[in-house]
């Protein structure tokens, strides 16, 4: 879907991935839309985020590529044992490639979203780790 090119370093995206983060766009749930109107005042910082965002054969909620910052908004259906997995190891990919990822409950963002903000603001203030040379990530 999003493929890092090895020699330029730009990023190339699919036609279908941009089609599917487009939909879940659309379709955010009320925990992602209260913290994308938060992100606002990230960007008046300086802090530019994007939503549904496709990262190689991923799509992720929020990322703040010049901090290499992943926000995720968890729902209830991420307590199985099979989605837990699936988000270890998708957060372990992720990680690989250079980004920290953050993660929270919908519950934490209705019942704390001040607390949340400031988590995310404190990832933000945190340096930026540089890829290995190998390419490998942190």
């Amino acid at each position: 879907m999003r493929e890092k090119g090895r020699a330029s370093g730009e990023w190339r995206t699919s036609a279908m991935a941009n089609e599917v983060a487009r939909s879940l766009r659309k379709n955010r749930t009320g925990a992602e839309r209260e913290l994308w109107s938060r992100f606002r005042e990230l960007k008046q910082a300086g802090f530019k985020f994007r939503q549904q965002a496709p990262i190689d054969r991923f799509i992720v909620d929020f990322v703040c590529f010049a901090k290499r910052l992943i926000v995720e908004v968890d729902g209830a259906t991420h307590g199985t044992e099979s989605e837990t997995l699936q988000d270890s190891d998708r957060q372990q990919y992720l990680v690989q490639q250079g980004f920290r990822v953050v993660r929270f409950l919908n519950d934490d963002v209705f019942r704390n979203v001040d607390g949340v903000m400031d988590t995310i603001i404190q990832e933000l203030k945190t340096p930026t780790p540089s890829p290995s040379p190998q390419g490998g990530g942190v």
